[in-house]
């Protein structure tokens, strides 16, 4: 009994060690990381984060449309994009649905181009590139991203574990003590 008392005394004291001393570890990459992964949950619906797409109607089958040069040509149309060949051009994402193309530059400019005719229906600024790369640490350095942020996630993995056994520690105590107390009131402990 006293060797099984001893071990949870020694779990209680490291598990708090741990977590005081893990949170000091991990508070300004878990920092980041929480308030770029609040940014990019609502990036669909926050503007500043990520333009919203201009919805021109869906592309029916053999309906023409401007080819890539012809959307290449457009984008350069947009000057705060910066965008003079392929070369400034990060990639480009096709949404037939929506009748669009968003050419993303590599100056984080977006710029929206209308499938049937080709012309420039939206440029702007898109930060969501930006913040997933310091998300995951990226940004800084792909030796930083491996070396403090994926450490940092193992950290709260175990204060996520940690703190689960010092929320619980006090239900067990208080039931084993419960327990010990409706033993006593049946007749299980010493009687006189």
């Amino acid at each position: 009994m006293g060797g099984k008392k001893s071990l949870r005394a020694w779990v209680n004291v490291w598990s708090r060690r741990l977590h005081r001393w893990g949170a000091v570890a991990v508070f300004v990459p878990l920092g980041v990381v929480v308030v770029t992964g609040i940014l990019l949950l609502v990036k669909k619906d926050v503007g500043w984060v990520q333009p919203a797409t201009v919805r021109a109607g869906a592309i029916e089958d053999g309906e023409p449309l401007v080819d890539l040069e012809g959307v290449l040509s457009a984008a350069k149309g947009a000057p705060r994009a910066g965008i003079a060949g392929w070369g400034d051009v990060a990639r480009v994402d096709i949404r037939p649905k929506d009748g669009t193309a968003k050419v993303v530059g590599t100056s984080r400019w977006e710029v929206q181009v209308e499938l049937r005719g080709g012309r420039v229906v939206s440029e702007a600024y898109r930060r969501s590139d930006l913040i997933e790369s310091l998300h995951d640490g990226s940004w800084f350095h792909d030796r930083v991203k491996m070396w403090v942020f994926l450490p940092s996630g193992v950290v709260l993995l175990g204060l996520w574990a940690t703190g689960m056994y010092l929320w619980v520690l006090p239900i067990w105590a208080r039931r084993a003590g419960a327990a010990r107390r409706a033993s006593v009131g049946r007749g299980g402990g010493v009687g006189v």
